[in-house]
């Protein structure tokens, strides 16, 4: 069944609130531990309110900032082709940025 946004944003605070209690943190430990203010976190917690920098800020000192990736995994190819672009580009994507340019720049 689908959830309405209010009904995600629900519960990713209480996501968020669990995880905080499940480390014994204060809201003001785990505020200051994120590097925002108490009201930000109170109100990500109650209203699932917040920027995503905040989030990912919360993520980071809540320890799950691993699992911020698979908010949008890439879809399941469709063809062998698909599959094989797919890989060629995540492969592409994960050298370093100077090596891209390189390629970029030849004939």
């Amino acid at each position: 069944m689908l959830k309405v946004p209010a009904e995600l944003l629900s519960d990713l605070g209480e996501a968020i609130r669990a995880r905080r209690v499940a480390f014994n943190y204060s809201q003001q430990e785990a505020a200051r531990r994120a590097g925002i203010g108490v009201r930000t976190l109170r109100r990500m917690e109650t209203e699932g309110q917040g920027t995503i920098e905040s989030l990912i800020n919360v993520a980071i000192a809540l320890r799950c900032e691993d699992r911020l990736g698979d908010l949008f995994p890439l879809p399941p190819a469709r063809s062998m082709d698909e599959l094989l672009q797919q890989q060629r580009e995540a492969v592409e994507l994960k050298r370093p940025q100077r090596a891209r340019a390189r390629k970029a720049k030849r004939p």
